[in-house]
């Protein structure tokens, strides 16, 4: 049997350097996800999942736990099934086998490079557009709304991008501009899709600051990625290639066999470490 289970509903929702962060990186407590769990608590689960379009199944075998506070590296090809898999934690796409379980609300933080920049809309206006869900399509945002927004900004460091034009943000800015969208969903289970891609070295460290911080406060985020070495550096690996290759600690997880099965030929041995990476065509598309 088939089955997706929630908590609650789910509703899917460049490289520049950055000006110096007006705030430390921190979500604020009004953010916190409603009834807060303990870190540890198993917030995502995936027994035998096998989804797919038409007739075909894009993923398959996919059994996998994600704690509160973990912070999931999921590698795998252009095509691996990365973007089914978080279709089916949203809740957009169902499980043709196997049973996902999701403990509260999910949001996604999508590529910036597909965000739309010509638009003439704020920061403030991005990040309003999570709070949608959250009340009838008729009502504009409110007071609560806003106030939840300004906070999440604050939360990002971007306290004083308000009224910035989304599209003349730096890259990393508008990155953080999508998490904050995310944030004030108050989502325990964030999706991030190559949240690195196209930013300089400055935009991810503070990105890295950001994503820890979150996952201290006992959201798990699974962030989309083919940065090898990166993943190396998170508490959980999980690698798709149509199927599970592996799930656990990158100790474990990220063997030569299981980089090989991931991404077949599309593996080069760095010659200074020894260690294998991508090669660079996975980082576009």
């Amino acid at each position: 049997m088939t089955e997706h289970a929630h908590s609650h509903d789910h509703v899917a929702p460049a490289t520049d350097p950055e000006q110096p962060m007006s705030t430390q990186v921190a979500p604020s407590p009004a953010l916190a996800p409603d009834h807060p769990v303990a870190v540890g608590t198993p917030l995502l689960t995936l027994e035998g999942v096998g989804a797919g379009y038409d007739e075909t199944l894009a993923l398959r075998d996919v059994t996998f736990t994600a704690n509160a506070g973990d912070r999931i590296a999921v590698l795998g090809p252009n095509g691996g099934g990365k973007t089914t898999l978080f279709r089916v934690v949203l809740g957009e796409l169902a499980a043709r086998t196997g049973r996902a379980t999701v403990e509260g609300d999910v949001a996604i933080v999508p590529q910036t490079e597909r965000s739309r920049l010509d638009f003439p809309v704020s920061a403030l206006d991005v990040v309003l557009m999570g709070t949608i869900a959250g009340r009838p399509w008729w009502r504009s945002a409110g007071r609560r709304d806003r106030e939840a927004a300004r906070d999440a900004l604050a939360a990002v460091g971007l306290g004083d991008r308000v009224d910035a034009t989304f599209g003349e943000l730096s890259g990393g800015q508008r990155q953080r501009v999508l998490v904050a969208r995310a944030l004030v969903r108050r989502a325990r289970v964030l999706l991030l899709d190559e949240p690195y891609r196209g930013l300089d070295a400055t935009s991810a460290r503070r990105l890295d600051d950001l994503i820890t911080a979150l996952a201290a406060e006992g959201r798990t985020l699974l962030i989309a990625t083919h940065d090898v070495a990166q993943a190396r550096a998170w508490d959980r690996v999980l690698c798709l290639n149509g199927r599970q290759v592996a799930y656990g600690p990158p100790d474990t997880a990220l063997t030569a066999e299981t980089l090989a099965g991931t991404y077949g030929g599309d593996l080069v041995r760095v010659a200074e470490s020894g260690e294998l990476a991508v090669v660079a065509e996975h980082h576009c598309g």
